[in-house]
């Protein structure tokens, strides 16, 4: 394995998930900020910006079960409120009762089902506050959403089960490389290294067993929409959108449909040609615009104990 890859992991501890091993990260000191990262990678994705984040706050990113370093059962039903089961318990596991959250890709539709249970008293462990939510580029509303054509057919077909059977033959890297690469701005295009990285994060464990179903997610944003667009219409949760604008899926006709249905909206769009991960393609961008919303939104009341 790579050896930044190898350091990540290093630092890195684990904890007991209902008999499944969650692979997370915690550093820094100050507020506690939770990071949900996006499929099908990893909490590397924040790598960026950690060091930034981590000069002010207590930071916890997890690795999703089926992705990452975390265990990646086969025969298990992945599901967006079984992640967000998942994070809850790390926070109850931590003793956290309230955080910040910064959430990506699949971890935006985490983030909506995490902030439907805070506002409707329905979390799954002990009770913790959400005191900001600051939405990186992902699938917020389903109706606009716009999955590349490989992850359709994973996640929707038949396909997906084929695929994780001969995955060498019928998904080459030369094509899992070229979906990456589509997401990302002109100008910010992964490096050959940086790609092998990403390769050897999704194959650790033969995850690619199970990239098909983890990516069943979408499935979920079709049924949960309603519910999570409600919770963040009605929420006194502050919250900012930081968005590629360049991101084939979710970039300025995202950030459009949030402008149109929450209100007060307070969007950031970044460069034109930043694309799906803005937090590796303007790292500096993503922690100005994070920090500022931080500090607009001064401290918030006691949690009652």
């Amino acid at each position: 394995m790579d050896d930044e890859l190898e350091r990540w992991k290093a630092d890195g501890a684990h904890f007991d998930y209902l008999g499944f091993t969650v692979f997370y990260r915690k550093a820094g000191t100050g507020p506690n900020l939770l990071l949900v990262h996006g499929y099908p990678f990893s909490s590397w994705d924040w790598a960026a910006i950690w060091p930034g984040l981590t000069e002010r706050f207590t930071v916890i990113a997890p690795d999703m079960l089926g992705m990452g370093f975390s265990d990646k059962p086969v025969d298990y039903e992945y599901s967006v409120h079984d992640h967000a089961d998942m994070h809850e318990a790390l926070l109850e596991h931590l003793g956290i009762r309230s955080c910040h959250l910064i959430a990506h890709d699949i971890g935006v539709s985490v983030a909506q089902e995490l902030l439907a249970r805070h506002d409707g008293n329905e979390q799954s462990t002990a009770p913790f506050r959400i005191d900001s939510i600051t939405w990186l580029n992902g699938g917020l509303f389903n109706e606009v959403y716009r999955p590349r054509l490989v992850q359709t057919l994973l996640s929707k077909t038949p396909l997906g089960d084929v695929v994780a059977r001969y995955w060498r033959v019928l998904m080459p890297g030369v094509l899992m490389n070229a979906a990456v690469r589509e997401l990302f701005g002109p100008d910010t295009k992964p490096s050959n290294e940086s790609l092998e990285k990403f390769r050897q994060v999704l194959e650790y464990n033969n995850g690619k067993r199970v990239t098909h179903k983890v990516g069943r997610f979408v499935r979920d944003r079709y049924h949960h929409r309603n519910r999570w667009v409600r919770a963040m219409r009605r929420t006194r949760v502050p919250m900012r959108l930081i968005d590629g604008p360049y991101d084939p899926n979710s970039g300025q006709h995202m950030a459009d449909r949030y402008i149109d249905i929450i209100p007060d909206p307070d969007v950031v769009l970044l460069a034109p040609t930043i694309g799906h991960w803005p937090q590796i393609e303007d790292p500096n961008g993503v922690l100005t615009h994070f920090l500022r919303h931080i500090d607009n939104i001064g401290k918030p009341e006691p949690m009652n104990q």
